[in-house]
């Protein structure tokens, strides 16, 4: 396992990536002033389910596979572009339709949940952010590899919910006023499509991958897109 001094070097690091927002913080944040605190929760569970996933393929040489198929980085960067282009679609139908709307549409917390995973796990940057950043504090004279990149991975996604479940404790408590204001929710609806819109977009137009470079988490600014 890697020395006390590594990890602590890993979590520092790691916290200076969570700390600025990504698309994962986007969407928790949106969830959070629209339907409180335990709707941004909610999110942050689900999106760091798809950080299992994805530490979990880093773990087992999964996201390699990725890392070196052009195809099938493309085909995920697409799917991913797409769901957050549907986000901001849908946001911004319901911020023009719900115009009259007293109460604006709960979304289950199921729905919630899911959402927020797919957000992570459709993101490629993130997976081979993974599979770059984490072995750089693996020690192979410490024993296997795969372990340690578990157990920094954990590591990540403790501090991961701990940072993105501020932001949402964060957001909700600053939101109060908008949610009780059709016209706050409406234009916050608009301005959120609009996001999601530019993340999809930013999400299709980068350019080819690489293991090492530009690949960042959805989490925090290391993602990116």
């Amino acid at each position: 396992m890697p020395d006390l001094a590594t990890l602590v070097l890993f979590s520092a690091a790691t916290l200076a990536l969570l700390l600025v927002p990504g698309p994962a913080v986007v969407y928790i944040v949106t969830r959070s002033v629209a339907q409180g605190r335990s709707a941004g929760l909610v999110s942050v569970l689900g999106i760091h389910l798809g950080s299992v996933v994805h530490v979990a393929a880093a773990a087992l040489g999964i996201s390699a596979l990725l890392a070196a198929s052009a195809t099938a980085f493309t085909v995920v960067k697409y799917l991913g572009a797409a769901y957050l282009v549907w986000l901001g679609v849908r946001k911004l139908m319901h911020g023009r339709n719900g115009a009259e709307a007293a109460e604006p549409p709960v979304a289950s917390r199921t729905r919630m949940f899911w959402e927020g995973f797919a957000v992570n796990v459709l993101n490629p940057k993130t997976a081979i952010f993974f599979l770059a950043f984490l072995p750089q504090f693996a020690d192979p004279g410490a024993g296997p590899i795969a372990p340690q990149i578990v157990l920094l991975g954990v590591i990540w996604i403790v501090l991961g919910m701990a940072s993105d479940g501020a932001f949402a404790l964060l957001a909700s408590a600053l939101a109060g006023r908008l949610r009780r204001s059709a016209r706050a929710r409406r234009r916050l609806d608009v301005a959120s499509g609009v996001v999601y819109l530019g993340l999809g977009a930013a999400a299709a137009l980068t350019g080819e991958h690489t293991a090492s470079g530009g690949a960042m988490p959805a989490s925090g600014a290391a993602a990116g897109a």
